[in-house]
Parts: C-alpha cells; sequence; structure tokens
C-alpha cells in the first residue's frame, strides 16, 4: 500500500457502464457483468479501509449510446467513480471487436496515472478483455491484479457447438481462438482468481491449463438487499403489474417469470417451446419473458434480433398469445417490482440458459421470496444448495423443462417453505457487506508479499 486506505483499480472494458439507471439487456454485452462490477465498486467504496475505487471502462461517444457514456468521470459514491478512457474508435464496438484497441486503453491508463501521480494498489479485472488489459498493466507498474472471468470461451463455445452452431462461424462471431489465448495467459499470471461458485472452479476454469486452484477463491456476489426485499404484507400489486396483464388472457395465474439478455446462450427459445408444447402447463400458468428493452426489432443488433424473430415465431407456433407477457422495455426500478408481483401471484423465476457462471437474477429474485426453477448446468447448483428454494431442471429437452416447473408449482407447501427460505438465505449469505469483507481479506494477504517495483519509475516516464 502506498497510503492510508486502498485504492482499487477495477476493469471492465466492454458493454455500456453508468451508474444512474444501468440499461441492462439494452444489447448483448450489457449485462450482469455491468450490475456486478458497479455494485462492487460502490461496497468496496463504502468500506472503511479503502480510499479509492476507480473502475476503468471504455469511453463511448456515439449519439446512438447517449451522452452518459461519453463523461470522462461519473461518482458512484464518496470514494467510487467511473473512468472512462479512450479505447479504438469513439463509437460503440462489440466487445469480440475490441481486441485490436486494448492496448490503446493500457496506455490511456497509464497516462492517467502519471498525471495523477497515483498507482493503485491492486487491479482487478472483469472478463478476458480486460483481463489482457490488467495483465499488461501489473507488468508495467508491478501492481498486482486478481481476475474474475465470468464466462470462459472455452465453455461458452462447447455450449454453442452443442446446441449445432458451426465451428468456423462460430469463430468468426466470437473470436474464440484469440479470447481463449488471452484467458490462458491471463490465468497464467493473475494473483489470485475470484469465481462465484464451485462449479465454476471445479468444472469451467479447470478446462484451462494455465489454471492454478491454488491460486482461487469462491467468493459469490451480493445483491442490494434495499432494493430486492419481498413486498409488504397487505401491498396491493406493483404498478409494473399493468405493462405484463395487457399480454394476459388470465392474469391471475401464477406468474413465470424469465428475466435475461436476448442471447442463444440464455435458452428462451427453448423456454417458449418448452411452454407451449405442454398444454398442462399453459393452463396452469402464464409466462413473462424480460429481455431487455427493444423499440423496432429490426434495429436490434446480432443475436438479440434473431433470438427475438425466434421468440416470436415460437409464441405464434404454439398460439400462446395471451398466455405469454414480452414487454417492451421496462426501468431497472421494475425488476424488483417483478419479481414481487410474480410471487404475489405465487409464480417462479425462470433460468433456462444452457450454462449459467451465476446467475444475478437468482438471488435478486429469491430475496424477494420468489422461488426457482433454474438450469443445472452452472452457478444455480450452488445458489439451490444455499438457498434451498427451488428446483434444477435439464434444460436440453422442452419436455423435461416442462416437468420440473410444473413439480415446482404442484404443491403449495414447498412453494411457502421455498419463498421464506429465499429470502433467508440470501440475507445470510449474499449481501455485498459479506462479500467485501472476505474479498478485503484475501485482498490483504496479497499485498502483503506483492512486490511494488517497477512502479514509481512507470509514473516518473514522460507522459
Amino acid at each position: 500500500m502506498s497510503g492510508p486506505g486502498l485504492h482499487l483499480l477495477l476493469i471492465s472494458v466492454h458493454g455500456l457502464i453508468r451508474g444512474v439507471d444501468p440499461e441492462l439487456g439494452r444489447d448483448p454485452d450489457t449485462g450482469g457483468q455491468v450490475l456486478y462490477v458497479l455494485e462492487l465498486a460502490r461496497a468496496l467504496g463504502r468500506h472503511p479501509a479503502v480510499a479509492q475505487v476507480d473502475l476503468l471502462t471504455r469511453r463511448v461517444c456515439d449519439p446512438g449510446a447517449g451522452p452518459a457514456y461519453a463523461e470522462p468521470v461519473e461518482r458512484l459514491g464518496p470514494r467510487a467513480r467511473i473512468l472512462r478512457l479512450p479505447c479504438g474508435p469513439e463509437g460503440y464496438v462489440r466487445k469480440e471487436r475490441l481486441w485490436d484497441h486494448l492496448d490503446g486503453l493500457v496506455e490511456a491508463y497509464l497516462a492517467f496515472a502519471r498525471r495523477a501521480r497515483r498507482l493503485p494498489d491492486l487491479l482487478h479485472s472483469h472478463y478476458a478483455d480486460a483481463g489482457y488489459v490488467a495483465m499488461r498493466l501489473s507488468s508495467m507498474l508491478g501492481v498486482p491484479f486478481v481476475h474474475t472471468g465470468h464466462s470462459l470461451g472455452r465453455c461458452k463455445q462447447a455450449a454453442l457447438l452443442a446446441a449445432g452452431g458451426q465451428e468456423a462461424a462460430l469463430e468468426r462471431q466470437f473470436q474464440f481462438a484469440r479470447r481463449i489465448r488471452a484467458e490462458e495467459a491471463v490465468l497464467s499470471q493473475a494473483a489470485l482468481v475470484i469465481a462465484s461458485t464451485r462449479q465454476e472452479l471445479e468444472e469451467q476454469y479447470a478446462g484451462y491449463g494455465a489454471f492454478n486452484p491454488r491460486r482461487a477463491v469462491v467468493l459469490p456476489p451480493g445483491t442490494d438487499l434495499a432494493r430486492f426485499a419481498p413486498l409488504r404484507r397487505g401491498a396491493g400489486a406493483p404498478a409494473v403489474a399493468a405493462q405484463v396483464d395487457r399480454f394476459l388472457r388470465d392474469p391471475a395465474k401464477p406468474l413465470l417469470l424469465c428475466v435475461g439478455r436476448p442471447a442463444p446462450r440464455k435458452n428462451l427459445v427453448g423456454l417458449v417451446h418448452a411452454f407451449g408444447r405442454d398444454p398442462d402447463l399453459r393452463r396452469q400458468a402464464n409466462l413473462a419473458i424480460i429481455g431487455g428493452s427493444r423499440e423496432d426489432l429490426r434495429d436490434l443488433p446480432e443475436p438479440a434480433r434473431t433470438v427475438w424473430r425466434e421468440l416470436l415465431l415460437a409464441i405464434d407456433l404454439h398460439d400462446l398469445h395471451g398466455h405469454v407477457a414480452i414487454p417492451k422495455g421496462h426501468a431497472p426500478a421494475d425488476i424488483p417490482d417483478l419479481y414481487r408481483l410474480a410471487a404475489q401471484r405465487r409464480g417462479l423465476c425462470l433460468n433456462p440458459s444452457f450454462s449459467e457462471t451465476f446467475g444475478l437474477t437468482l438471488i435478486e429474485a429469491a430475496a424477494c421470496g420468489l422461488p426457482l426453477v433454474a438450469t443445472d448446468n452452472g452457478g444455480p447448483r450452488d445458489i439451490l444448495t444455499q438457498c434451498r428454494n427451488g428446483l434444477l431442471m435439464d434444460v436440453r429437452e422442452p419436455a423435461a423443462m416442462a416437468a420440473a416447473i410444473k413439480a415446482a408449482l404442484a404443491d403449495p407447501g414447498p412453494w411457502e417453505r421455498w419463498s421464506r427460505a429465499g429470502i433467508r438465505r440470501v440475507r445470510a449469505c449474499y449481501s455485498w457487506e459479506i462479500h467485501v469483507e472476505r474479498y478485503l481479506a484475501r485482498i490483504r494477504d496479497l499485498l502483503a508479499v506483492a512486490a511494488r517495483l517497477p512502479g514509481p519509475a512507470a509514473l516518473g516516464q514522460p507522459a
């Protein structure tokens, strides 16, 4: 440490990151990772052992994105802020096209640090692109870095191939070879890898030759318990009910709620097929899919446009008009109310993803008293083990998905127990305060042995 209190640099390069009303689901790159890094930065900034948290991302000067993403600095709290620095073209660039521009972000941060005359004590990268940036900065500044993958290229590639994708086409779209090379390099150099679940370490990171489990720890993220809480006893339906109910013939039925980006991995289309092919499930419940905001489907980027087109075709194929709600948009404040609405109607939160690194929406839903039925591949296994508030499902077979959902709806006794258990266990296991205490304990151990050279020399170089 170079002064009283820790100075931490979080790095999250892609997507659109802003502190006020983050536009989660606006595009495929602006999802759960954005919420994770924002809430982590704020939670760290509230801790008395932390002097400053900077969240580094790329500056986006693009009328289509909006002016907030062009602001060089945005305060997140008294000791936390977003730093936006140039990285490639001024306009928005999807993450697969950022690789050639990441060295520019490294140089921009070095210039910033020289002007500030202050090095961070630790770097924390999020996703492979930020991992590359942190790895280079760590080498040049003599500052250790830790890494959180959020998702891994090998796992995503395998899932898309298993779903019928063609290797050459997937490589052109997702740049898997470059991403996986970067991930191997990052894992070989990171002082610590932070995973959200045990399954992530044992089954996902284990597929990388450079991964060393002795330099890894499971630290599940938290959730904002002030926002995500049960509906007050005796309260009426949340105002957001009007946005959902206008699609539904019988809104009083249990509401199956799925909140997720329109990406192939999220398997939203498979969920609609599972719902549509089971007449009993259609009679028992309604389905609501909250897939981000859209104006004109033709203007959506790929793959979101294709996913929405397939969703609409599936709804029409199974004649689900009056049974499925697909609101065109929502405000961030609507998400907790959507969970509360589904809980009020004794519904379920569904996660049908082919693979899920963690599943932030699941702990948000659980905190609101909404039981879960979620994919058996990935983080939801850990969440359901901790919270004991629902069922896992095999998402590869529509019939198996429908059977699990019907089993969860069948008896009011388990539903009540799951609802209470989720509220209680999220408060005990998934608060940001708990996460930050565990995080800082590990960071202090790293900093106690980390060498800081040649950091001062790097700051002394001319800009």
